[in-house]
Formats: C-alpha cells, structure tokens, sequence
C-alpha cells in the first residue's frame, strides 16, 4: 500500500512539475508581447512606467487600408501556396505508399533540400533563372508564390510522412483492396482521412513560417505585392509605437488562425 501511495505521489510530483514548466515557458513567450502591447497603448516609456495612453496608433492603423490589403496578401500566400504544397506531397505520398515505397529515400531527399536554402538565396535563384524567359514563371508574383511552396516543402512533409507511418498507409491499403477497393480510391478515402489533422498541423506551421517571411517577399514582389511583413518594415522609421501596434495585430492574426485550424482538427478527430 505504501508504494502504491509514493508511486502516486511521484505522479502528482511529475505532474506539478510540467504544470510549472509549461508556466514559465508561457510568461516568457508572453512577456514580449505583453510588453509590446503596452508600448503601443502610450506615447512613450522613456521611465520605469510609460506615460500618455493613447489608441491613436491602433485608429491610424486600422484606418490604413494598405495595412488590411497586406493582411489580405499574405493570407494569400499561405493559403495558395500551403494548399499547392500539400497537392504535390500528397500525390507524391501516394506513389511511395502505394506504387514503390523504393522512391521514399529520393522524395525525403529533395524534400530535405530547401532546408540548406536561406531565404536570400532561394530569392536571387529564382530571379535568375525565370527572369527574361518571356513565360508565365517570369511574372514575379508565380515567382513568389512558387518561392513559398518551396519554402514550406520540407514541414508539410514531414507532418504527412510522420501522419502516414503513424497509421500504416501500406497496411490500410492493402486491406481495402482485399476488400475490392482500388489503390487510390484506398487512398483518398481510406488514407487520407486518417490523416487530416497531421496535414492540418503540418499547414499551420507553414502558415506561420509564411506570416513570418520578410526576404523572398521583399527580394521577388518588394512593395508590388507587399505582405505584412514588408509593410511593417516600411513604417518601422515611421513610428515605434505604429510598429508596435502592427506585431500585436499580427500576433492576434496568427492566433486567430491557430485557433480556427486547431478548432477544425478538433472536429475532424471527434467525426473520426
């Protein structure tokens, strides 16, 4: 009896400790933003407590409709180039899962790729190679779009592959063509399914990465197709408290789209 009890009370040990942990890991994420916040509510901190509280930075800003078309742009781009990443791993899956699972070292590695790319070099490669062939990858907003497909590769499929092996694709397939079902009829309303809330999460990381990206934007499209990002460095030596406001809205955007992925995942597990 009495080790059942200390065996218990380890438990409850272990779990105090990962509720301790898991608060201090959210006061330090919280804590830059809850100061930026601050900032952009006054005039200036210049002491230990800032002074002239203000909303004059969230009225400029929500009156500027150049903030909301950058909003609107770089929703976008993740919802674009997410969904085209997701089409061309999930066909590429289908054929190492279902074809020859031989071509799983190959796709893993030119997935891994764009991991070695740094953001400046991915840009200036694109501008060189499709720019002044006279098609329609010369237009820099393909360039862009395809810049960003590239760039969220290497998570999207990761989450898929991981999503796959967690549930035996190969296996499922199998019995469902014992069943007479077809190899991708199998995958697409076998397989997938059962992976949605592993593409879902693999998307939501892309989406911040995207929300995230200052360089290709800047380098390929500049102020011709200005995301958020190259927005908020364009009014950083405007005014520290209109930047301020600019990442606390941002903040808020990539939580409310957390939230509204993390909501249907959600779903999707209780329909499963």
């Amino acid at each position: 009896m009495s080790k059942v009890v200390a065996v218990q009370a380890g438990g409850k040990k272990t779990s105090l400790a990962g509720k301790i942990f898991l608060a201090v890991v959210a006061i330090y994420l919280l804590v830059p933003f809850v100061t930026t916040f601050i900032y952009s509510l006054f005039v200036e901190w210049t002491d230990i407590l800032p002074s002239g509280f203000t909303l004059r930075n969230y009225i400029e800003l929500f009156s500027n409709m150049t903030f909301w078309s950058s909003i609107g742009r770089t929703l976008v781009l993740c919802i674009v180039s997410v969904l085209i990443t997701i089409v061309l791993i999930l066909m590429a899956m289908y054929v190492v899962v279902a074809v020859n699972r031989k071509f799983a070292g190959a796709m893993q590695f030119l997935c891994m790729i764009p991991y070695a790319l740094q953001g400046v070099i991915l840009s200036i490669g694109i501008i060189s190679l499709y720019t002044g062939t006279g098609t329609i990858l010369s237009n820099r907003m393909f360039m862009l779009f395809g810049a960003y497909t590239i760039l969220v590769l290497p998570y999207i499929y990761q989450g898929i592959r991981n999503a796959l092996n967690s549930i035996d694709a190969e296996m499922l397939i199998q019995a469902a063509e014992m069943l007479g079902c077809g190899r991708f009829r199998a995958y697409v309303q076998v397989v997938l399914p059962n992976i949605f809330s592993g593409i879902l999460v693999s998307s939501l990381l892309a989406e911040s990465i995207i929300f995230g990206d200052f360089v290709l934007a800047n380098n390929i499209a500049g102020t011709n197709y200005q995301n958020i990002q190259v927005f908020l460095q364009a009014n950083m030596d405007v005014s520290s408290g209109l930047s301020s406001a600019i990442v606390v809205v941002i903040f808020v955007v990539v939580a409310l789209v957390t939230g509204i992925v993390l909501k249907l995942q959600g779903a999707s597990r209780k329909r499963a």
